[in-house]
């Protein structure tokens, strides 16, 4: 008889056990965690961007400024290409995984090249490799300032707008290393379209 009150116990103890466990790590750990993540909201919302209350992309991940065919709209400035699934796919992060050896690359660079090259009015000398090459992510939102500053022209050519003007803007959104040091100055492409918008509505 004791043996069956032991064991008895012993089951009320674990249900207790799995009772508060279940509270505490099933509800109030994620409430607790959830409450913590909105002090942060652009960690814990996706960095969503409003323009006028709707969402128009991310922050920290990059977007095309393209047609439906996949064709660069000359009005804006556009992203470094992307191999993360059909273009800056957060569930499929990643790079072409292509080597430099690789003749599908080689062709791939050289008719970003040539696009680019017509497009931009530009020597193919003077296009930044990022513009022609994906990230190893495939999901990066920024380019660097030079590449900002070579689709100058177009831009101001498609809008009517003064390249003074564009080519300010473009160094107000200029971002340095990260502490001081680390990686290199960048341009977030999204930030800086938005930027451009309202500089051309004030036009």
């Amino acid at each position: 008889m004791s043996q069956l009150r032991g064991t008895t116990r012993q089951y009320w103890v674990a249900i207790r056990a799995m009772i508060v466990l279940t509270i505490a790590l099933g509800i109030v750990y994620p409430l607790v965690v959830t409450g913590i993540g909105q002090l942060a909201p652009a960690q814990a919302g996706g960095s969503l961007v409003h323009v006028d209350g709707t969402a128009v992309g991310s922050s920290l991940i990059g977007q095309s400024f393209t047609d439906k065919k996949g064709t660069a709209l000359p009005q804006w400035f556009q992203s470094r290409p992307s191999a993360a699934g059909a273009g800056y796919d957060g569930g499929a992060s990643s790079g072409s995984n292509q080597g430099t050896e690789s003749k599908d690359l080689i062709r791939t660079i050289k008719d970003r090249q040539a696009a680019i090259a017509k497009s931009d009015g530009v020597a193919v000398g003077a296009i930044p490799a990022e513009a022609v090459t994906a990230s190893g992510s495939g999901l990066d939102p920024q380019i660097s300032p030079e590449y900002a500053r070579e689709q100058v022209a177009r831009v101001t050519t498609t809008r009517g707008l003064e390249e003074s003007d564009v080519a300010a803007l473009i160094e107000s959104m200029v971002r340095g290393r990260a502490l001081g040091y680390l990686g290199d100055p960048t341009v977030n492409v999204l930030q800086l379209n938005i930027a451009l918008a309202q500089l051309d509505r004030n036009d």
